[in-house]
């Protein structure tokens, strides 16, 4: 169907559903579908709260098309940053290893900047069959508990850990917003009673991988930084907190050397 001029009631009913840019969401569903019935069944989706990109089955992440499944969760602009800071310096055929990978959205983000040996894990089986799907012929995507899976020979040669693990505390979960809460998988948002069970364990297992100027990226919030600094500095690692007001990311990087 076009969607050069969205049909008005389209474009009504998802303004009052609460849709801020229902102009643009209604150009996306009448792109992605076929006839009316089609239109019909993702408008109704998407009035009855369901995010856009689990309709749309898809979100633009750095530029990229990144297939988005149900059960998945959808990657969020503010992790571009780990994206950018990943980018830093690292040269072609850099070892990467992204943690938490879900859709594989960061590692498929970098391996389309740079030429990269690409490692991705993750715990969730949906998660997993996802990232296979969005990093074939780029990377390698492995099932199981963040550095478990990995192949013994990457021990001491990887030059970047990316780790984008749940960090919402388990109480602050009630408090997100329905399309969070409702749609997205518990496991990839509950970090635990502080948010960060995940996340120190990420950076205490990662100096047994890192290369000799390996770096570990994590993303977190705003209160979170102080003591991801902490627990990296504690793992031997020089740490520092990046922020992007315009993303509105946060991250917290560390390095060996």
């Amino acid at each position: 169907m076009s969607a050069d001029r969205p049909a008005p009631e389209v474009v009504a009913r998802l303004r009052a559903a609460g849709c801020v840019f229902a102009e643009d969401e209604a150009r996306l569903l009448l792109a992605a579908a076929d006839d009316a019935a089609a239109l019909e069944a993702l408008v109704a989706r998407r009035v009855g709260g369901e995010p856009l990109e689990r309709v749309l089955g898809w979100v633009e992440f750095c530029g990229l098309r990144v297939a988005v499944e149900p059960g998945v969760f959808v990657p969020r602009r503010r992790t571009e940053l780990l994206v950018a800071e990943a980018r830093r310096g690292c040269r072609p055929g850099a070892v990467v290893v992204d943690l938490c990978c879900g859709s594989g959205a960061v590692g498929a983000a970098l391996a389309a900047a740079v030429e990269v040996e690409l490692h991705a894990v993750d715990l969730d089986p949906a998660a997993v069959r996802c990232a296979r799907r969005n990093l074939a012929g780029r990377g390698q995507v492995y099932a199981g508990d963040l550095f478990e899976p990995l192949p013994g020979r990457l021990r001491g040669r990887v030059d970047v850990v990316i780790a984008n693990a749940p960090y919402v505390p388990t109480e602050a979960i009630a408090l997100m917003p329905p399309e969070a809460r409702l749609y997205e998988p518990r496991a990839a948002l509950d970090g635990g009673p502080d948010g960060l069970t995940v996340l120190r364990r990420v950076v205490a297992a990662a100096p047994r991988w890192l290369s000799a100027s390996g770096r570990v990226l994590v993303e977190a919030g705003e209160r979170q930084a102080p003591v991801m600094v902490a627990a990296m500095e504690a793992a031997g690692l020089r740490a520092r907190v990046v922020r992007d007001e315009d993303l509105g990311g946060l991250a917290v990087a560390g390095r060996r050397g």
